[in-house]
């Protein structure tokens, strides 16, 4: 076993355990030179990572776009010099108000009027389209502008006119625009990845012409609008023939009395895909969970507030309290519990220790084995109850198409409850039956009752586990749940029952909302599944069960995560239908449960970040200005510790090892780590003490049983190494590396079927991974498979261009199936790729000495690269002076051959030692003049 050095990839320890792998295999100059890192690709023993284009635009009628100051000013500084505006963006018309000031000179208010005039007696004028606001929109009073969106029919107008009049005695305003392009929002480049993209609008939204009031003339615009329609007009025209009006648009809007009253909490993601893992929702790459961010948003003002961010580890669904007192959160907590849940007063400044945590894996009732993430949790009204799913089975499916990136839901799953009076969880009598999944489940205002969705139980996956490739294939797990209410009374539930009009439809009925008053539930009805799906809508109905309506909010791509504002009369929800970068809106809801157009909740993140859950606190915006995580402090240690050993500061990482162990001594992921330190600085009995520390404290800890297995391995203890990889891969059937490691174990065995078998589970866990399927290749063409292994090594060298080893088998297994000039064009560019790399040069040179194809070979060639090769080991290497003694019989120089190939065998020490008996062979030939040659399989 050749030992090689340990390395830190994406927080993973990387234990190399490489064999001697030889071009040719027995028959080629086994040679094993020192590989420049770049072509390090060697078989390896790897340790699990514990911390470790071509997209097509949506379409669609936009819903409002958010302005960007700074794609404001960089369009200002391209924008060409208006006819009638110069460098305005815009001229203010308002006769006989105080309250709003008129910009507009008085000549350019004469045209202005001459267009209003034209506008209102010509009836023959092309259909302006108004994208946004829709028609009839409700605007609460407190929020900021919105930007106007049109599109214009004639093509010879370049300037608009956009006329407000109200229904009372406020004095219409007038203002003249350039109609300028919909603003960009701006970018946060830390969210840019190879499977996601600056979202570029298509051609349609890109045509949009703009205009978004300032915060004067809005504000007059919401007075004046204040429970009255105000119709807004916007007419087209030529700036060079202001009396000839091409074209006219029309729609009104009203701004509440109501205000929504309440901050949203809402959580602000990159769309950075990652790859499935069976049962395991986790939507984002583990590169971008710290780019999460939680935010409040207040609608008055133009921004949000940041209050967490940088968290080591994934914090996900919320809740509040209906009086705003208590918030919950889930946590992944220590040793990848992803059952902690956060349950934590609301103050100004929130500080969430280890004493506000619980685990919902400390429910009594679970299978044995089953770990219980808590689907879905929520607060009850009072703060004294959070409900939740448990001993759930999930189906997820995460797709590498950033627009829609994860599907996931329930397919099995009880109802359970915390209680903070008993520190108890326990089972919801009435929603326990296992022949059912229930989840979603919600409290009604005044605590007395859940609504949750339900279905009957089955499976997560079917039997020949095929994933779906994107939401709604029919490939996904089909289950549809229709919505139930059944009394909480304390935790003794009681009977559910079907509420009419959310059920029994032949649609699935998820994340149902009970409003404020107690009359309306609204919820997301679609297809298959629940959440997040590009089917789903809002619907709205009786409490009590009855029809149930279509929401008039609805925007035609993706509809969910509603929220109702603690006066009942506002909802917010997250759509798709402007970018695949999730937005938030708004809708009003009157007593008669009757909603209103969306409305944008503008400039609420990056334009190339999502915003999901949002949630309505009922607290001032003031009330809470920060959020951080002491409990997770371990966790940023453990992390800086990867970081500084991926650099190779193996110090100062075991420093910030000890640190996260010291802070939390249950922390055994830091132990691990800490003991792959010690293995890399060569102290093997400190690093096999530490593992065997956390196999007595843990002894189903998968991450140190594969790290004792490499340790073994490298001490050539195979037996008892394989036995480790066993028990690693009991407790953790997806740990890839795992697979790997016991594939090359397996394979230096000689049990070459049991290794091809893990070796091709790990390829189907990370299809990507070089390594995989170099690993593969190798055992596959030991086993006589060559056509495979040559698929394999193939694929290893797409995914990385300049993996050597692997571009060198890959023309080894060509060449044992006869293809020498495909073999011969990828030594070639393994030799360009490395010309330092003696193994590439002298696998390219006996090739063109000893290839049984004429046309393949080259002895000058062949010569010119052996020379090179023995120089750089001043003739002191046996296997290049073997190639060297080809080249020359190649060219019939077959005394320097005798003589070459002589000296070769004096320095090997056994007879039998490679290469002594092809040197042996090849002596014969040379004395015979006869040049030798390779044979496939000989």
């Amino acid at each position: 076993m050749h030992k090689t050095t340990v390395c830190l990839i994406a927080g993973v320890f990387l234990a190399l355990l490489a064999g001697m792998y030889a071009w040719m295999a027995g028959d080629a100059p086994n040679v094993q030179p020192k590989v420049p890192e770049a072509d390090a690709h060697a078989p390896v023993m790897r340790q699990y990572d514990p911390l470790d284009k071509g997209v097509v635009p949506s379409e669609g009628r936009s819903v409002g776009f958010a302005r960007d100051d700074a794609s404001s000013a960089l369009a200002a500084s391209s924008r060409t010099v208006h006819p009638l505006l110069g460098d305005a963006h815009e001229a203010v018309l308002v006769d006989g108000s105080d309250e709003t000031r008129s910009t507009a000179e008085p000549e350019l208010a004469e045209v202005m009027r001459a267009v209003l005039q034209a506008g209102r007696s010509d009836d023959k004028l092309a259909a302006l389209i108004i994208d946004y606001p829709q028609n009839e929109s409700i605007f609460p009073p407190e929020i900021v502008a919105p930007t106007l969106l049109w599109h214009e029919p004639a093509e010879q107008a370049d300037t608009w006119l956009i006329e407000v009049a109200f229904g009372n005695d406020t004095q219409p305003i007038y203002v003249l625009s350039p109609g300028e392009p919909p603003p960009a929002g701006p970018i946060d480049r830390a969210c840019i990845t190879e499977n996601n993209e600056i979202y570029k609008p298509t051609p349609h939204q890109a045509s949009a012409k703009s205009w978004t009031p300032g915060g004067d003339l809005w504000a007059t615009i919401k007075t004046g609008s204040t429970e009255l329609r105000a119709s807004v007009t916007i007419i087209g025209f030529r700036s060079s023939e202001p009396h000839k009006v091409l074209s006219r648009g029309q729609f009104t809007i009203t701004t509440s009395r109501d205000p929504v009253a309440a901050p949203i909490f809402y959580r602000d993601v990159p769309l950075a895909p990652s790859t499935t893992e069976e049962g395991v929702i986790k939507p984002l790459g583990e590169d971008a969970v710290t780019l999460i961010a939680w935010r409040l948003r207040d609608i008055s003002r133009p921004q949000s507030r940041l209050l967490l961010t940088d968290v080591p580890t994934c914090t996900n669904c919320h809740s509040f309290s209906a009086d705003g007192r208590t918030m919950g959160m889930d946590l992944d907590g220590p040793q990848g519990d992803k059952g902690a849940y956060v349950i934590v007063p609301v103050k100004k400044e929130i500080a969430i220790d280890e004493q506000d945590v619980i685990s919902w894996n400390a429910f009594t009732e679970k299978p044995k084995d089953h770990k219980t993430i808590g689907f879905l949790s929520q607060v009850s009204p009072d703060g004294q109850y959070v409900v939740t799913t448990l001993n759930e089975a999930l189906y997820v499916s995460n797709f590498l198409d950033y627009r829609f990136l994860q599907v996931f839901y329930p397919t099995r799953g009880i109802l359970g409850y915390y209680s903070r009076a008993s520190d108890e969880i326990k089972a919801l009598p009435g929603a326990d039956d296992p022949q059912y999944v229930h989840c979603d489940a919600v409290w009604s205002p005044d605590g007395k009752y859940l609504v949750f969705a339900r279905a009957g139980a089955k499976d997560p996956y079917p039997e020949d586990g095929t994933l779906a490739a994107y939401p709604n294939d029919p490939a996904e797990t089909q289950i549809q749940y229709d919505l139930y209410r059944i009394p909480f009374d304390g935790g003794r539930g009681g009977t559910p029952e079907p509420i009419e009009g959310a059920s029994n439809n032949d649609m699935s009925n998820t994340f149902p909302k009970v409003s404020p008053d107690g009359k309306w539930i609204v919820f997301v009805k679609c297809r298959n599944g629940q959440l997040m799906r590009p089917d789903g809508k809002l619907w709205i109905v009786p409490a009590s069960g009855g029809t149930a309506r279509l929401m008039r909010c609805n925007t035609w791509r993706m509809n969910s995560w509603h929220s109702c504002s603690p006066n009942g009369q506002w909802l917010v929800f997250s759509s798709k239908a402007n970018t695949p970068y999730t937005q938030m809106f708004l809708t009003h809801i009157d007593g008669q449960g009757n909603d209103s157009p969306a409305v944008l909740i503008p400039n609420s993140t990056a334009a190339n970040r999502a915003v999901n859950i949002p949630e309505f606190v009922n607290v001032s915006y003031d009330q809470l200005l920060s959020i951080t995580v002491p409990a997770l402090d371990y966790l940023k240690h453990g992390l800086r510790g990867v970081k500084l050993a991926k650099e190779g500061r193996l110090n100062e990482a075991m420093d910030e090892f000890e640190k996260a162990v010291e802070a939390n001594p249950d922390y055994l992921e830091g132990h691990v780590n800490a003991a792959v330190v010690l293995l890399d600085k060569g102290m093997v009995p400190e690093a096999t003490a530490r593992l065997n520390k956390v196999l007595s404290l843990n002894p189903k800890r998968w991450d140190a049983h594969g790290n004792v297995g490499i340790i073994l391995a490298r001490q050539g203890k195979l037996d008892e190494a394989v036995a480790h990889f066993k028990k690693a891969l009991e407790y953790n059937p997806n740990y890839t590396e795992g697979h790997a490691n016991m594939g090359m174990a397996l394979m230096e065995k000689g049990m070459l079927d049991q290794a091809a078998f893990h070796l091709r589970t790990a390829v189907k866990l990370d299809p990507k991974d070089p390594r995989n399927r170099f690993d593969l290749g190798n055992v596959l063409l030991a086993g006589g498979m060559p056509a495979e292994a040559a698929e394999h090594f193939q694929k290893a060298v797409e995914f990385d261009l300049r993996f050597v080893d692997a571009r060198l088998m890959f023309g080894k297994a060509l060449a044992v199936q006869g293809k020498f000039q495909s073999a011969a064009a990828q030594l070639q560019i393994a030799s360009a790729t490395n010309p330092h790399n003696l193994r590439a040069v002298n696998d390219l040179a006996w090739l063109l000495a000893v290839c049984p194809q004429a046309e393949v070979r080259d002895g000058p060639r062949a010569l010119h690269l052996a020379q090179r090769a023995c120089a750089v080991t001043s003739h002191r290497d046996p296997v290049l002076m073997s190639t060297l003694a080809a080249a020359y019989a190649e060219l019939g120089r077959y005394s320097e051959a005798v003589n070459v190939a002589t000296s070769a065998l004096r320095l090997v020490k056994a007879r039998d030692e490679f290469p002594a008996p092809r040197l042996r062979q090849q002596l014969e030939q040379y004395k015979n003049g006869k040049p030798y040659r390779w044979k496939p399989g000989g």
